[in-house]
């Protein structure tokens, strides 16, 4: 009798054709966009096909939503490819890569090639255009990338094993998985944000390499890096993906702010450590809204810093003033745009805002101006994915649809929550009280707006007015270094 391990050596290759066979079923039945097909045909000769490749491959089979550019490769060089199309754009044309443009079809195509060596962890040194797509798919990273269509000729070539793998959910490394990942140390990164992104996991020969880059992925450009971090936010739980870096050893090469919450314990109101806690609140948070999932992930680097043990739990008074400079740090360092690294520091500073219901309504009208009207829903959000992240099963927190009652309430008596929403502006501050230009008219304007936030009723030009004309009379007998409209909010 065949041992099990011979039976699954013999069984391996026929599995791995049928699988081959059901996806090329799968890919001929798919609904490719005819603007795409028309692309194929026209780079396609009598004896060189064209082929669909890549993630434009992988995904039509897991039936996912196609990317913006569709990928493709063919034995045409760059130069003959842009012959054939009126719009071509050369985005990587050294390494035998175009764009080309057809109305608004995008389509990723490159020459079929063998790579040399990767000196800098990251690019091919030289690259060798190929008449063969075999050779091709061997450079690839993955075996649920090594997958090529011919529409044409109607065949699919499967030689790694790929169609097997997406029915497994299995990433797998092409060939040696440790050459894989020196050659290039994104492709780890890669690795974890499929992992996430795919919802699939690697196997475990391509797990223990991941480790295997080291400290070249210190290498890869940090806009790399965020791109790649970007991606695997959209996933259903990027926590996947974070923890695969972290087995790794190299989530503290790009995020060591994160890395440090690792075993960093809490107390009685969270059943995980500070390092688990982010990933769960992370998941929690809505996939849509990119800046509420990275404040969720950072909301609680600041812990580390601030633990204090107190009859035996810890407490962090104050960490998310911490938490807020250090996620501001770790963003710019990976060059996030300023404006959405601003937008997630706000959520990160302002996490936890604490309603009660004994607040009162100019309490909540101070509290609304601080945060901005536009940054409540995602508060909101931010704190329901907190809760749901701590692992106690508290349920949605009720207080919160409270606050959203008497804010909506608030708004409708008045929305007079800045400056710029009084009835008298600066120009009015400075013919009243004669006063130039400066420092002091933003004072005055900003002890009107108190008035304002105290009682909405206030906000009238003809009140605000007569309160300009009280203070005017009243700044003679100001005493020498008082802020101009000192009383103004007594």
């Amino acid at each position: 009798m065949l041992s099990w391990f011979r039976r699954r050596a013999l069984d391996e290759p026929a599995a791995r054709e049928a699988a081959r066979a059901r996806a090329e079923q799968r890919l001929l039945g798919h609904a490719w966009p005819r603007a795409l097909l028309d692309v194929v045909s026209r780079l396609a000769g009598e004896r060189s096909p064209a082929y669909l490749v890549g993630g434009t491959i992988r995904d039509a089979v897991l039936g996912r939503p196609a990317e913006p550019a569709f990928d493709l490769a063919t034995e045409l060089e760059p130069e003959e490819v842009t012959r054939r199309f009126a719009r071509v754009e050369p985005t990587g044309i050294k390494h035998g890569t175009v764009l080309i443009v057809e109305g608004e079809l995008l389509v990723e195509c490159t020459t079929f090639r063998r790579e040399g060596a990767y000196p800098d962890a990251r690019h091919p040194e030289r690259v060798f255009f190929t008449h063969d797509p075999l050779e091709d798919l061997a450079r690839r990273d993955l075996t649920v990338n090594a997958l090529a269509l011919d529409p044409i000729g109607r065949r699919l070539l499967d030689p790694h094993g790929g169609a097997l793998d997406l029915e497994r959910r299995l990433l797998r490394a092409v060939g040696d998985p440790v050459l894989r990942f020196q050659e290039d140390a994104l492709r780890p990164l890669r690795v974890a944000r499929f992992a996430a992104t795919l919802e699939m996991d690697p196997e475990e020969g391509t797990r223990r390499a991941l480790a295997s880059v080291g400290e070249r992925a210190t290498w890869v450009a940090l806009e790399r890096v965020r791109e790649e971090l970007v991606k695997m936010m959209r996933a259903p739980k990027p926590s996947r993906g974070f923890e695969l870096l972290r087995e790794a050893g190299l989530l503290g090469l790009w995020m060591p702010e994160l890395q440090r919450c690792y075993g960093v314990p809490q107390n009685r109101y969270h059943a995980y450590d500070v390092y688990e806690h982010s990933l769960y609140t992370c998941d929690a948070a809505p996939p849509e809204k990119p800046q509420v999932r990275w404040a969720a992930l950072l909301h609680d680097i600041g812990k580390p810093d601030t633990r204090v043990e107190r009859r035996g739990e810890g407490t962090f008074y104050n960490h998310q003033f911490v938490g807020a400079e250090l996620a501001d740090r770790l963003l710019e360092r990976m060059r996030f745009p300023a404006d959405e690294r601003a937008a997630i520091v706000h959520l990160v500073r302002e996490h936890m805002f604490d309603f009660r219901a004994e607040w009162s309504d100019a309490g909540l009208r101070r509290w609304l101006r601080r945060v901005g009207i536009d940054a409540v829903a995602d508060l909101f959000d931010l704190r329901i994915a907190d809760v749901l992240g701590n692992g106690l099963r508290q349920g949605f927190p009720t207080y919160l649809e409270e606050m959203r009652r008497r804010i909506e309430c608030l708004l409708r008596e008045s929305r007079a929550l800045t400056v710029r929403e009084l009835a008298v502006g600066g120009r009015d501050v400075m013919r009243v009280l004669e006063l130039p230009p400066g420092r002091e008219v933003g004072a005055v304007l900003e002890a009107l707006l108190e008035e304002v936030l105290d009682d909405p009723s206030r906000n009238r030009r003809e009140y605000l007015l007569d309160r300009l004309a009280r203070l005017r009379e009243q700044r003679p007998q100001a005493r020498e270094g008082e802020a101009p409209g000192g009383d103004a909010g007594s």
